[in-house]
Parts: C-alpha cells; structure tokens; sequence
C-alpha cells in the first residue's frame, strides 16, 4: 500500500479531528458494526454492548486510538501495529473478516461527523489506509 502526500495529509488530518473524540467516535463506529454485523459480537460477550456502555467507549476508544498510532506512523504501520497484531492473530483470534467490516464503520463515522472534510479523495485515502491497518493485523494469522 501506497499512499500519496495528499493521502497522508487526508488521514493525518482527520485523525487529527478525531483525536479528541476517541472514545466516543470509536464507541459509535462499534455500535454501528454491533447492528449491522451481530455476528461480529462473538468477540464481546463479556462487555455491556448497550449504546453508551463504558465498555463501548473504553474499546472504541482503544481502536481508535490505534488508529491514530497508524496515521501517526502511515509510513510504518507495520511496526506501529505489531503487537495489536500479536494480539490479534494469536490470543484473540478474531475473524479478519471483521475488520473490514469495522473500516467501514469507522468510515461512516468520519463521514457523518466531518462530510465537509470527508470528500470523496478523503474516502478513498481513509479506505486505503484502513485496508492498510487490517493487512498489519491480520498479517500474522499467515
């Protein structure tokens, strides 16, 4: 994954925007994957996953707050994310599946709370970067 100047400008400065909002944006995005996607809540069945939930924002805020290493390192997210991987592929084990699904979310979010910032050129540089962000975590279920 390439990403231009323009690209990384985009995604530094929406995370930038988010930054602050971390929890709240990040419980929203899973909230969102909760109700679109159910079966992604395998994976949480010792959290309260009732919109609000302490338990949403303090994970939501934990993924996107990974997100923002990513965008702080976008020229290695492979070693920004290393141990989130470890994590990912060996203890946790969650389908790679879902986190597409969770880009698309997160997404969704960034275009409701910013549609002035997430242009059509933002999308596409926010949908590249997240695919890159899942291919880290998912790169070592290999």
């Amino acid at each position: 994954m390439t990403l231009s100047a323009a690209e990384k400008e985009s995604i530094v400065s929406l995370w930038g925007k988010m930054a602050g909002h971390s929890e709240a944006m990040g419980a929203e995005a899973l909230d969102r994957l909760f109700t679109s996607f159910p079966q992604s809540k395998i994976y949480f069945r010792h959290f309260d996953l009732s919109p609000g939930s302490a338990d949403l924002s303090r994970h939501g805020g934990k993924v996107l707050n990974a997100i923002g290493e990513a965008a702080k390192h976008v020229d290695d997210i492979g070693n920004a994310l290393s141990k989130l991987s470890a994590l990912h592929a060996y203890n946790l084990r969650v389908d790679p599946g879902n986190f597409k699904l969770l880009s698309h979310c997160i997404e969704t979010v960034l275009a409701v709370h910013f549609p002035a910032d997430f242009t059509p050129e933002a999308h596409a540089a926010w949908d590249k970067f997240l695919a890159a962000v899942s291919a880290v975590l998912t790169s070592k279920y290999r």
